[in-house]
């Protein structure tokens, strides 16, 4: 797995460029964490082409399982994509309380995750 890494004054982000790989389930999530974790990363971005389609269909489960194992190894997320088209009610609510949070960040650009990061 391939990463773009990132120093920062919080730490070392790792970037998963576009269409390096799809994340289709947990497996891929931890495989990502840990290549993450191993280059040094405190926080990851990925691309919203990198998830699979399921994951922003909340009813599966897929994201809520992928994102608590982002809560147990202490990592910060941050999707990188436009997600103003989103019709679904419950996917808008999650991502603005996501954004609230801070620690699972839905944005438009790789620089509006930089700016979050640090």
């Amino acid at each position: 797995m391939n990463f773009i890494l990132h120093e920062s004054a919080e730490g070392r982000i790792a970037e998963l460029p576009r269409g390096e790989i799809l994340i289709t389930g947990v497996d891929d999530a931890v495989d990502l964490l840990g290549n993450a974790d191993y280059q040094g990363a405190s926080s990851i971005i990925v691309y919203k082409e990198n998830l699979a389609e399921e994951f922003f269909d909340l009813s599966s489960g897929m994201a809520g399982d992928i994102l608590q194992k982002f809560s147990n190894y202490r990592k910060r997320l941050a999707i990188v994509g436009d997600f103003s088209n989103i019709t679904s009610k419950s996917l808008r609510d999650f991502i603005f309380e996501s954004n609230k949070v801070g620690r699972i960040l839905f944005v438009r650009s790789i620089n509006d995750a930089m700016v979050k990061f640090t």
